[in-house]
């Protein structure tokens, strides 16, 4: 099976839920495999991890993010108005969260942690209590 049927297959079977939860699995996995040990690393260490691939990890999860931020903008969007503005809420911060990671201020978890629970919500699962 070429690529472009693959392609074809996967938008044709999969709903657009899925899709969004199988890409922010697959940016979180990265940044979960890229950023370990980041969040307790020195400065010197921090910086050799982002180099060794959390800094692209951190990227395309922020592109994902511009691209669920800009879909929700979009006034043909079905998402109710509440849910629309909380996310795009969320994209915001998850923003601003990604350059102080990237610029060794601030720790990866709670980009892995905001991205497992809005996977739970893809995937239909209710949230979990905080501290759980």
């Amino acid at each position: 099976m070429s690529i472009a049927a693959y392609k074809q297959t996967v938008r044709d079977t999969e709903t657009s839920r899925q899709i969004e939860r199988r890409i922010l699995s697959t940016v979180t996995g990265a940044m979960e495999r890229d950023g370990a040990g980041y969040d307790t690393a020195t400065t010197a260490e921090r910086i050799g991890i982002l180099s060794n691939g959390l800094r692209t990890a951190i990227a395309d999860n922020q592109r994902f993010w511009i691209a669920v931020r800009e879909d929700l903008a979009d006034s043909a969007n079905a998402l109710s108005p509440d849910l629309r503005a909380q996310l795009i809420s969320i994209s915001l911060w998850i923003d601003r969260q990604s350059t102080r990671v990237m610029g060794g201020e601030a720790g990866v978890t709670a980009l892995v942690e905001i991205n497992h629970s809005i996977m739970r919500g893809l995937g239909g699962q209710q949230p979990r209590p905080s501290g759980v």
